[in-house]
């Protein structure tokens, strides 16, 4: 039984977890908060693994309302050094450079959050419907956030093609 859900739980690890932090850093949060983030949801995960019926919507759902709290919080964490590596940031050093090469994070990041939120659960691959009951909307609020920040998202494309 054991083996089980231990090999059940690393599968789902193995695939989820990347698109996990992806997630979180489509929300707004650094690619190191993000990744503590989702490992800590990964933790959770892992200890309820019998009462879940969907894994990923459940480590998004959790994920997410983590990320709203420790914005929430606001609390600053100055650090003297860049952190070690671990698992899911082999070189942390080399996250300034990661985030350049995905140049619509700017773009994201300038979204008012609850759109920032909807179009990042939209681009992990959850309906609208989905959405709206992970976090307690309407789906027409969640369509209108989507419509909003899809039409800024195509302003920056358009604006961005016609500055080339």
């Amino acid at each position: 039984m054991r083996q089980a859900k231990d090999e059940a739980f690393s599968a789902f690890y193995r695939t989820a977890v990347g698109p996990l932090v992806g997630f979180l850093v489509n929300q707004g949060a650094s690619v190191h908060i993000a990744a503590d983030i989702a490992q800590d949801t990964m933790a959770a995960a892992y200890q309820r693994w019998e009462d879940i019926e969907h894994p990923r919507a459940w480590a998004h759902t959790v994920a997410s309302r983590a990320l709203v709290r420790k914005i929430a919080s606001a609390e600053e964490q100055p650090v003297e050094q860049v952190p070690e590596p671990t698992s899911l940031l082999a070189h942390p050093d080399a996250i300034a450079e990661w985030e350049t090469r995905h140049d619509l994070l700017p773009v994201l990041r300038s979204l008012p959050p609850r759109q920032r939120q909807v179009l990042a659960w939209a681009l992990a691959g959850f309906t609208p419907a989905e959405i709206a009951q992970h976090l307690g909307m309407t789906d027409d609020a969640v369509r209108a956030s989507l419509y909003k920040a899809r039409r800024t998202v195509a302003e920056f494309l358009k604006e961005r093609e016609e500055g080339q």
